[in-house]
């Protein structure tokens, strides 16, 4: 993992300017800690996707602007520039996996696996699950059979079978999952395909919030009407699109102001604010508290 230096938020990549070296890697957790402690107790995003499996310990975990607890067999999936960070404690036992998105998407279905697998793709449900007992032999097997993978010196079929495992690994996670949400009544079923669609709406949000795009365009680009898109984000998150994408960049800037030491009037321009005194009369309209009392109160 190699750092890169901003100004900003510490941003972290996996082998980004080594295409030749795996976009994948498995480190035992609590030697990772102890080894990077310093860096990972310090609010970063990285540029690729995260699966921290707590095996055992009980302790603090943070995820953009929230603090979680940390239980055994607490599995946390952490997705692209989410801010996050560990506590001091390097007496855990787990696992974590790192993956770059282009490493787990070959093709136009994996695209789609990757989308139904909600485990990273959704801000509005909590970023950690509880896998409980009954599951921890079959996901034990995957990073047996993923490390052994990694130690064999054959390179024919290599990728392909590090990838399958690790699939197979998050749909056995994703299954639990559902099941718990399906059991505890937390959200109501949704068809895949409506589901898809707003995980893709999500993430065009994610990749164009700064640009000032209309929903007329968003709608374009998911080659659906607007009305259809309100539709879609009102049934399933009581949300109208605008509310979404207001709420994308409102986080940005929280994050900006908390974690940067970027001025109101620089934060601003980052995010696509020609006029600093607008976006100032923005964020407390959204948040009712100024830039400067939001950045003063946090800290």
């Amino acid at each position: 993992m190699v750092k890169e230096k901003y100004n900003v938020i510490n941003e972290y990549h996996l082998n980004r300017h080594e295409p030749d070296k795996p976009q994948f890697a498995l480190h035992d957790l609590n030697e990772y800690l102890k080894i990077n402690q310093c860096q990972a107790t310090e609010p970063h995003i990285h540029s690729f996707y995260q699966v921290i499996w707590f095996k055992q310990g009980k302790g603090k975990h943070s995820v953009d602007f929230k603090t979680y607890d940390v239980f055994d067999n607490a599995i946390f999936f952490v997705a692209q520039n989410q801010v996050h960070y560990f506590d001091g404690n390097t007496d855990y036992e787990g696992i974590l996996i790192h993956f770059n998105e282009a490493f787990l998407v070959k093709n136009e279905n994996e695209m789609e696996f990757f989308l139904k697998c909600n485990l990273f793709n959704n801000p509005y449900q909590q970023p950690y699950c509880c896998i409980g007992n009954g599951i921890e032999c079959i996901l034990d097997e995957y990073i047996l059979q993923i490390k052994k993978e990694l130690e064999n010196h054959v390179t024919f079929g290599k990728e392909l079978l590090l990838r399958n495992y690790l699939k197979s690994f998050l749909i056995q996670i994703q299954r639990r999952k559902n099941e718990f949400e399906k059991a505890t009544d937390q959200i109501p079923p949704l068809l895949d395909e409506k589901r898809v669609q707003l995980v893709k709406f999500v993430n065009l949000i994610d990749e164009n919030y700064k640009k000032g795009f209309t929903i007329a365009e968003y709608a374009q680009l998911l080659l659906i009407s607007s009305r259809s898109l309100s539709d879609l984000t009102q049934q399933l998150l009581n949300k109208t699109p605008s509310q979404m994408i207001q709420e994308r960049i409102i986080l940005e800037a929280q994050r900006l102001l908390l974690y940067s030491n970027l001025n109101i009037n620089q934060v601003g321009y980052r995010l696509g604010f020609d006029d600093a005194s607008y976006f100032v009369k923005y964020f407390k309209k959204h948040t009712h508290v100024s830039p400067s009392e939001f950045r003063k109160s946090v800290s």
